[in-house]
């Protein structure tokens, strides 16, 4: 009977232990904090270089393509035909030509023959006039069908394209396609920030992954006057001497800009973390112990440190360089030690 008293005891006190509510030390939960390192950034001067890569193209590209339609009569040129400026690319259907060419030659004896007899009171001036008119606007349909029956070169190039054969009517598309190579151009997107500092006439660097050794002059020839408002670039037009033909419209090539020296802000490149998904850099800032994500645009690389610009890059403020991979928006952070 004790034992049993003693046994119920046991179980009451067990109950009334697992029954306590538990403490405010128990309710509380563990906050994240990262250790992080951090770099003050200050103003470093370097030798600041521009550098971008773009696709080459012909200075100048001409699309054969005749104001008149009707049957191809004759191409002279095929795809890698080399032509001087004023060369035979293309003869059309000369029926809409000849039949000016007829028309003209008739308003002309007409016209010679009128103004002697106006000239005598014969004929009104009114008469003249009208046969003076017509023969004007013929003269100009003659220069026009015979500009696009009988195509020629504006410049001297390489024929690109050809899309028809002898006999073919044509139906608006290109006949042909004449490509510049002696000459060559390449638009380059630059970050606004720059847009003060570049410069038509500014020298231009150009390397291809096909000759490593060599480097091509060229020289800044447009800057476009806006910004791009998704990218926030703006578009410069490279123009390259290309005597030698070494380069080709459609190579990939890489663009350098002297801009001379002047102060950058510079941080390690590790601190400098990628947007899956994106294209997108950015770095995180020391907020009062939280870190802040800022996006960036870079500049050039120097050894293991890179430009950043963005509104929030200043001198003065705190980037996080050790540790940032952990982070996210928001992140409480530690720092162990500022640079």
């Amino acid at each position: 009977m004790k034992r049993t008293i003693m046994a119920m005891a046991l179980c009451l006190a067990l109950t009334a232990t697992g029954c306590k509510p538990k403490t405010a030390e128990q309710h509380t939960e563990t906050v994240r904090v990262e250790q992080v390192e951090t770099t003050i950034l200050k103003p470093v001067e370097v030798m600041r270089t521009l550098d971008f890569s773009t696709t080459l193209e012909g200075y100048q590209t001409m699309s054969v393509a005749p104001g008149v339609t009707g049957r191809i009569d004759h191409i002279f040129v095929e795809v890698g035909s080399r032509v001087g400026a004023g060369a035979n690319l293309v003869r059309m259907d000369q029926q809409q030509y000849n039949t000016a060419k007829l028309t003209y030659s008739n308003l002309a004896i007409e016209l010679s023959r009128l103004e002697a007899l106006v000239a005598s009171g014969a004929v009104s001036q009114q008469t003249y006039d009208q046969t003076k008119l017509s023969y004007d606007q013929t003269e100009e349909n003659l220069k026009y069908l015979e500009k696009n029956t009988f195509v020629k070169a504006q410049f001297s190039g390489v024929i690109s394209a050809k899309n028809y054969e002898d006999g073919e009517l044509y139906n608006g598309q290109a006949i042909l396609t004449l490509t510049q190579v002696n000459m060559l151009k390449a638009l380059v997107n630059i970050p606004e920030t720059f847009y003060p500092n570049v410069k038509a006439g500014m020298k231009v660097d150009i390397k291809s992954d096909i000759y490593p050794d060599k480097v091509f002059p060229a020289t800044i020839e447009i800057v476009y006057p806006t910004i791009d408002p998704a990218s926030h670039t703006f578009s410069v037009k490279v123009r390259i001497p290309n005597g030698g033909e070494q380069l080709r419209p459609g190579m990939y090539v890489h663009t350098s800009i002297e801009m001379g020296r002047g102060n950058a802000l510079l941080v390690p490149y590790q601190a400098v973390q990628k947007q899956i998904g994106s294209n997108d850099r950015y770095v995180y800032l020391n907020d009062n112990g939280t870190a802040r994500r800022v996006f960036v645009t870079l500049g050039n690389r120097y050894d293991d440190r890179i430009e950043v610009v963005a509104q929030e890059i200043a001198e003065g403020v705190e980037v996080i360089t050790t540790g940032a991979e952990k982070l996210v928006d928001g992140t409480q952070i530690n720092v162990t030690q500022t640079y």
